[in-house]
């Protein structure tokens, strides 16, 4: 469709240009202001008439962009030899009040002369870049006035009778003069010399077209299905390669077609125009029928839109009735031309299709709000991706509703432009999104190819960064399809290099691309260096594990740091100009950040003094576990019970911290021992010591040592002190000593006893039934009387069992 083929090539073209603008490396002391005075002098002058040319206007805005850019290039170029003028005068120093020495006078005055004088092409350019830009801005606006107007113009109701006549006669007309003219060339050039001899290369061009276009889609569908079947996964890839032959296949054949009509020699002026417009009507309809294959196919794992599997076919169905309607309406636009028709009758003839495009688009709009997405499992449903995908697309088809249901009224009433701006751009950007998710889709196909892993397996951000990607590449296409001209892609190009000003220092989007990029590159570098020193270097040296981790995470540190550095004299950016943010961002510490600053500070301490290294056993807090790793306003610990805690830095600079294995891995191990009363404490002695040392973690410097610790309620009081090599295994130790001492108490006949407890009942009689008589100590001592005491109350010995005594 020609639309469609000049929109591509007015993307291609701001493509182009906005490339060309970034890379281009303008003479910036080849400024001929005479021709730059001429060229202001004639925009100004066609400005300032009543109904201004648009392509003069297109024009003089070209060169007036030109002169701009070498203003904007100039002034970038004498901005570095003015600072450097600036930085010898600074080198002096102030002038005296009193007299100066005659060299370092003069030497000034040089200084101060050149100064001047480097000043003032900068003054002159950033005069005449005001000048351009400001009649940049005046042609912009008067284009896009005169653009405003034509498409809110009034014309003849396309319902009146008379026009629908005028138009069918003007249609038949012009169909009849095309007739004609291949009639007339048949006559003058059949059974003639030249005929004869192109007839054999005409018929096989013809065959050969014919066999393509009509066998050339059902042998691609035949061959991705083949490859569907045949292949493994990531084959998405081969299948949207050979999925391209429905394109190319029938394209080539209606190609072969058109180059055999144009060897017979029975082509003229108006025919070739029409047969060249044949390719790119039946590229339109292969290619809009292929993009509706892939957005709404039957295979679930290929359908970039998920919806219930009937309305995929309805779909399909409808985007097809589409591309078949914009051929028509390219045809349409075409015959007008050979036919010079009125306005008039192109209202009218384009009213059908254009009722028809608003049906399709109308019933796509109820489809699109009412999609409810198809669920492979579980997992598929918790899918947010695919649930924003439903979300937006039912906005689209309420959007879609809404334009279709207002551009035939709109039609009807007269506005045929505004009616047409509405609907067929909204084609365009409904293909333009259906390409952009089947190359997204790619992409994971990519991805899986590559890494033998779908992008949900492997929970990966590739498919959303290159969405992303994609979505940037298609805005300026979009711009295009809703009217934006290529000189208006071109300025949002330059006012994203050109950037804004702070005080004397040009800021632009590009130099923070540039910052991003650079800063990027040197995290990538640091990243890989320390890698180096981790896995090759420092495992060579004699640097415990802690301080390779410390010398790892200072040099990240250090090498971010310098990446920003080096990040900012890259976009030449000066560091002066951030005393602002610094001023600030002090007060901001002074009055929210206190903490994080603590913990930053404190993060460096344990970096350089280690009282902790990753990979330590230590308790904060009442947080016990294994140091995993060390940040500036962090530490990570692991518990025993695989939970991870975060501590502030804080907390170890001011707390109270125990390390167990700070430096090494010894620690001592108590393990308590009772035995019953009349048990030999020398052989409990000398059993305990030869369990102690048998044990191969036991250190025998210091020696084990039993510690008789006393007279218990119970039991004789032990302890089992020793010394281990890795204090880590101390449950492990624990455990077997204790399986060991109960093995050699039992064979040598040593009683571990058990507490023991009395219970004095006081009124026994009511679990024996019989009577006591009453303590009469209680009643004398009530009365005042000195009695005998009573019998001591029986009493009961029980043994509780409790092995901790309670």
């Amino acid at each position: 469709m020609r639309p469609a083929l000049r929109i591509c090539l007015a993307a291609l073209a701001a493509l182009w240009i906005s490339l060309g603008t970034a890379w281009a490396q303008p003479d910036a002391t080849a400024v001929d202001y005479a021709t730059w005075e001429t060229t202001a002098a004639e925009a100004e002058e066609a400005l300032g008439a009543a109904r201004p040319d648009e392509d003069v206007l297109e024009g003089l805005r070209s060169r007036i962009a030109g002169f701009r850019d070498r203003f904007i290039a100039l002034q970038e170029e004498q901005s570095s030899r003015i600072s450097t003028i600036q930085a010898q005068l600074e080198a002096l120093g102030p002038a005296p009040e009193e007299v100066e020495a005659e060299d370092v006078a003069r030497r000034r005055s040089e200084l101060t002369t050149q100064l001047a004088e480097a000043r003032a092409p900068v003054q002159t350019a950033e005069e005449a870049f005001t000048r351009a830009d400001g009649l940049i801005r005046e042609i912009d606006q008067s284009i896009r006035a005169r653009q405003t107007r034509e498409l809110l113009r009034r014309e003849a109701a396309p319902l009146n009778p008379v026009i629908w006549t005028e138009a069918a006669a003007a249609l038949a007309l012009t169909l009849e003069s095309l007739w004609n003219e291949i009639d007339d060339a048949w006559i003058e050039n059949a059974g003639t010399q030249a005929f004869y001899d192109t007839l054999p290369s005409v018929i096989v061009t013809l065959a050969a077209g014919l066999i393509l276009l009509l066998r050339g889609r059902a042998w691609a569908e035949a061959a991705v299905r083949w490859l569907r079947r045949a292949t493994r996964r990531g084959s998405g890839v081969w299948r949207f390669l050979l999925s391209l032959g429905l394109i190319v296949l029938p394209l080539t054949g209606i190609l072969l077609i058109v180059v055999a009509a144009r060897l017979t020699g029975f082509v003229t002026e108006r025919v070739d125009a029409l047969l060249l417009n044949l390719p790119i009507w039946l590229g339109t309809f292969v290619f809009v029928r292929w993009l509706a294959l892939q957005t709404f196919s039957d295979d679930d794992r290929e359908a970039t839109l998920p919806i219930a599997p009937q309305r995929r076919f309805e779909a399909r169905a409808y985007f097809n009735i589409l591309s078949i309607l914009m051929v028509l309406r390219d045809a349409r636009m075409t015959l007008s031309g050979f036919g010079d028709w009125s306005a008039e009758i192109n209202g009218v003839l384009a009213l059908p299709v254009l009722i028809g495009a608003s049906l399709v688009l109308f019933r796509l709009g109820q489809i699109f709000s009412n999609a409810e997405a198809v669920y492979e499992n579980e997992e598929a449903e918790a899918n947010y991706g695919t649930q924003f995908e439903m979300r937006v697309l039912r906005i689209v088809g309420t959007l879609l509703m809404i334009i279709a249901s207002v551009a035939p009224l709109l039609a009807v009433a007269g506005y045929a432009a505004l009616s047409q701006f509405m609907i067929a751009p909204t084609i365009a950007s409904l293909l333009l999104a259906g390409l952009v998710l089947v190359l997204q889709r790619l992409v994971s196909d990519i991805y899986e190819l590559v890494t033998g892993r779908t992008t949900e397996e492997s929970q990966t951000l590739i498919p959303v960064l290159a969405g992303f990607i994609l979505l940037l590449a298609a805005a300026p296409v979009a711009a295009l399809i809703w009217g934006a001209r290529t000189s208006d892609i071109t300025e949002l190009w330059t006012r994203f290099v050109t950037g804004f000003s702070i005080g004397e220092t040009r800021i632009s989007p590009l130099d923070f691309l540039t910052f991003a990029l650079v800063f990027a590159i040197g995290y990538a570098l640091t990243r890989l260096f320390q890698g180096g020193l981790r896995t090759t270097v420092l495992p060579k040296t004699r640097i415990d594990v802690g301080g390779q981790n410390a010398i790892v995470s200072g040099l990240g540190y250090v090498g971010v740091i310098i990446a920003a550095l080096v990040a900012f004299t890259a976009t030449g950016l000066d560091l002066s100009t951030l005393t602002v943010v610094a001023g600030a961002l002090s007060i901001g510490i002074g009055f929210g950040l206190q903490t994080i600053v603590q913990n930053f500070v404190s993060g460096i301490i344990l970096l350089i003094e280690r009282p902790i290294s990753q990979g330590d056993w230590i308790d904060v807090n009442g947080n016990s576990g294994f140091v995993k790793d060390i940040s500036v306003r962090s530490t990570r610990i692991e518990t025993f019970d695989r939970f991870d805690v975060i501590v502030p830095n804080a907390d170890f600079i001011t707390g109270t911290v125990t390390n167990y294995t700070h430096g090494n891995t010894v620690g001592r191990l108590i393990v308590p021992v009772s035995v019953s009363y009349g048990t030999d404490t020398r052989q409990v002695e000398r059993i305990l010591t030869s369990i102690a040392r048998a044990h191969p973690l036991v250190l025998m410097n210091p020696e084990p040592f039993i510690y008789f610790k006393g007279f218990g309620d119970n039991a004789l009081n032990f302890e089992i002190r020793v010394m281990l090599s890795d204090v880590l295994e101390i449950l492990v130790v624990h455990t077997e000593m204790n399986h060991q001492i109960a093995e050699r108490f039992s064979e040598e006949g040593i009683e571990i006893p058990f507490p023991q407890r009395d219970i004095w009942l006081r009124n026994a009689e009511t679990l024996t039934g019989q009577t006591v008589t009453p303590h009469r100590a209680f009643a004398g001592k009530d009365q005042g009387t000195q009695e005998m005491p009573p019998e001591p109350p029986r009493h009961e010995k029980t043994s509780m069992g409790d092995p901790d005594g309670e």
